[in-house]
């Protein structure tokens, strides 16, 4: 049987192992940090439990593949709830708005809420829905560095519709020329912030990402997020996969031109293939010798990070749902800051998560566990003591503005997760949380490719690789892996 080994045990590198797994090979996983899942994880403190990372979840399709493909019922081992409530805004004015599920509702509360024009909203919703479609099979679904990808008619039709799907354009301006009232406009803009990008730079092609919230629904994993990581840990393990935890790769080992190996404490462990998740800035600062770098791949701007304060509150609020954002004033100002000055701004954004709306056992009766985040710019040597000292300042004063409310004197659990901290546990270079940022419209181009042009045998999944980073994209990633590893070595057994 071939052998294959995966660095890092990500969302993406478990959904590669199982579908390496599938495909013949024996596989395993070694993950430098004692648990699975990276940013995917959980943190447990006294009675209140939080989702350490990535909190919204959508296209829960990707997750069940993974199971279908084992021949298993999701539902025996992974469930989930759909909500019909998508998130609470909050603006400093006292405006506030409760988006509800579902494109009919949608519009109708878009219309009443903002006086927007029924149909331009239908019209950008719909117009959204078939940027998606057009595109996700062709820049989503393969690799966008093999020429066989592009030898098709689907592609052909794709490359020939970007210029109507706003690629010479930014999402801003999309959004300003759709809608009149800026309240709206900046309700779509957020959206850039889903591959932390900035709604002024990003293409417009990016306002095809309300579809997968409006269009195709925001769900909640029963357990909480972490229960992606564990659900599909454990089939994994179950279809033979080997975890290794606690334990660092400490080098790729080569010859004549392939990857052949790992070091791991300074033993030699041969494989047919490599598969890094890990942040593929850290896979060659680390694992490689510095003649195969790919250094203008690697010089290109990293994506915003991510200020975290878990709070545990001793009282619960009606007015808040799973899903909230507290809006700054000075949108464009915020992401000048963030991505020009590598600073905060002085009135963030605030989105608050709260699983306990959705998993009540995530907090003690009548309180809540508040996941409340800023996007920051990445590490770049800033005082992030300062940064952070002034900023939880900052949050509490427009959080008890917009609430009415003493918010310190209810935290009674808090920690912190800061650039820093998301760089060293997770490796990712500067702390980005989406690897590099989708700030020009060749971003998609110039990611780094999900193999290595120059090592046979070494891919790459996870979020600093193509497609890019988030849940549904690393799912995708480690699909693209395991299709280009089954079209390179197909006698796999």
């Amino acid at each position: 049987m071939q052998k294959a080994i995966v660095i890092g045990a990500g969302i993406a590198g478990i959904a590669t192992s199982i579908r390496l797994a599938r495909q013949g090979y024996e596989v395993k996983v070694y993950e430098a940090n004692s648990y699975p899942g990276g940013k995917l994880t959980t943190l447990q403190h006294g009675d209140y439990r939080f989702d350490a990372g990535p909190s919204l979840f959508t296209l829960p399709k990707l997750v069940e593949d993974l199971f279908l493909l084992c021949g298993e019922k999701p539902k025996d081992h992974f469930t989930y709830q759909i909500k019909d409530s998508i998130c609470n805004y909050f603006w400093n004015d006292g405006k506030t708005y409760q988006m509800p599920a579902g494109v009919d509702n949608i519009v109708d509360s878009l219309v009443d809420n903002f006086d927007a024009n029924r149909t331009s909203v239908e019209r950008y919703l719909k117009r959204s829905k078939l940027k998606y479609e057009k595109t996700a099979p062709v820049f989503i679904e393969r690799s966008l560095h093999k020429i066989s990808s592009f030898i098709n008619k689907e592609t052909i039709m794709a490359m020939a519709s970007i210029p109507k799907l706003g690629i010479n354009t930014s999402m801003h301006k999309i959004n300003a020329k759709a809608f009149r009232n800026p309240k709206l406009v900046q309700i779509f803009d957020r959206f850039a912030t889903y591959n932390g990008s900035s709604p002024y730079q990003t293409p417009g092609i990016m306002s095809m990402i309300p579809h997968l919230e409006m269009g195709i629904g925001t769900y909640f994993p029963n357990g909480g997020m972490v229960n992606i990581t564990n659900s599909l840990v454990a089939l994994a393990e179950r279809h033979g996969v080997s975890f290794v935890y606690g334990t660092k790769v400490q080098r790729i080992i080569k010859a004549n031109g392939a990857a052949i190996g790992v070091d791991v404490e300074n033993e030699k462990l041969l494989a047919d293939i490599v598969v890094s998740n890990m942040d593929v800035f850290s896979t060659y600062k680390h694992l490689l010798p510095e003649k195969d770098w790919p250094l203008k791949t690697l010089a290109q701007e990293q994506s915003s990070s991510a200020l975290i304060f878990y709070w545990g509150i001793s009282k619960s609020f009606p007015n808040l749902s799973l899903h909230n954002i507290l809006f700054a004033d000075d949108y464009k100002g915020e992401f000048e800051k963030i991505f020009k000055s590598k600073t905060i701004v002085e009135d963030p954004t605030i989105y608050i998560n709260i699983s306990s709306k959705a998993n009540p056992s995530d907090a003690p009766r009548d309180s809540e566990n508040w996941f409340v985040m800023i996007n920051t710019p990445g590490n770049f040597g800033q005082d992030w003591d300062a940064l952070i000292a002034e900023a939880r300042r900052n949050i509490i004063i427009k959080i008890n503005k917009i609430l009415k409310v003493d918010i310190e004197s209810l935290i009674v659990i808090e920690d912190v997760l800061d650039p820093r901290l998301i760089e060293s546990r997770t490796q990712s270079h500067r702390g980005a949380l989406y690897g590099t940022a989708s700030n020009n419209k060749l971003s998609a181009f110039l990611r780094h490719a999900n193999f290595n042009k120059k090592i046979k045998n070494l891919y790459f999944c996870g979020g600093s690789v193509h497609p890019g980073g988030g849940i549904p994209l690393c799912l995708q990633s480690a699909a693209i892996v395991s299709d280009l590893i089954s079209r390179d070595r197909p006698l796999a057994k």
